[in-house]
């Protein structure tokens, strides 16, 4: 009897050796291949370039992250609303795709410390008469559905209590919206105003000032449970400051001065 139960101990602690060992991180560098959610209409993020290629600056930061793990980085074009529900379902192993790091989201997934911030913008159409954040009480204003941008915004308008708030499936929706007159503002990030407004594709729109809303930081996530995937994917955060690669990536893609990712009091 004594034999029978150290066998059946020694196996009991084998099987969760081997369960404790394998992990996310293992699998992925096991597979070879590293799967990013990645927004592809949210420039200058991400989007696609006249070869139909993901760029942006998200797209490189995933590749500057499968090259860290030793893998091939898979980009998988993921709408905002899909996020979440890509990693749930198996389809991608890590979501770089500008996520705010709300407390809500993190019931469901694992998430980093912020790997980039945002300011809030506000766009008018020209003809809106919207000069400033105030101008949009009692508009037609809209967002896209499920952002920081647009939570903030829909509850804002309860608050002011009268308009109306629009919610779009994509960034492209919303800006397309706004140029044909449909809605008279949005709130998007100062990074996607800009580059909205830049391409031309929107003819009649403009920055007209920042919205009162406090600065966006996002965050890489991944499954809630995987905690040395998690671990890691802080210190490749860590690092990708230490080295200025983040500042080099921010100068690329947006222009500037690079936000700082620290919170007063609490990110050191």
């Amino acid at each position: 009897m004594k034999t029978k139960a150290i066998v059946l101990s020694l196996l009991a602690a084998t099987a969760f050796a081997g369960a404790a060992k394998a992990d996310k991180l293992d699998d992925i560098i096991g597979s070879g291949t590293l799967r990013c959610a990645v927004v592809l209409d949210f420039p200058p993020m991400g989007s696609r370039d006249a070869a139909n290629n993901p760029v942006g600056f998200d797209v490189d930061y995933c590749n500057d992250l499968a090259k860290a793990l030793g893998v091939t980085a898979e980009i998988v074009e993921t709408p905002f609303p899909e996020r979440i529900p890509a990693l749930m379902s198996g389809r991608v192993d890590v979501g770089v795709a500008s996520t705010s790091d709300t407390l809500e989201r993190a019931k469901t997934v694992g998430m980093t410390i912020p790997y980039f911030a945002f300011e809030m913008a506000v766009t008018a159409n020209d003809k809106s008469g919207v000069k400033s954040f105030e101008d949009m009480k009692g508009k037609t204003v809209g967002a896209t559905a499920g952002t920081y941008e647009a939570i903030a915004l829909e509850k804002q308008v309860k608050e002011w209590g009268t308009g109306t708030f629009r919610p779009y499936q994509t960034q492209a929706d919303v800006f397309l919206a706004l140029s044909q007159g449909q809605i008279d503002a949005t709130v998007s990030t100062s990074t996607v105003a800009q580059a909205n407004v830049k391409t031309g594709n929107f003819p009649g729109i403009s920055v007209v000032g920042k919205a009162p809303f406090d600065i966006d930081y996002v965050a890489l996530f991944t499954n809630r449970e995987e905690y040395g995937m998690i671990n890691y994917l802080n210190l490749f955060i860590n690092q990708q400051v230490r080295t200025g690669r983040y500042k080099e990536l921010y100068e690329k893609w947006v222009g500037g001065e690079a936000p700082s990712l620290t919170v007063p009091g609490v990110y050191r």
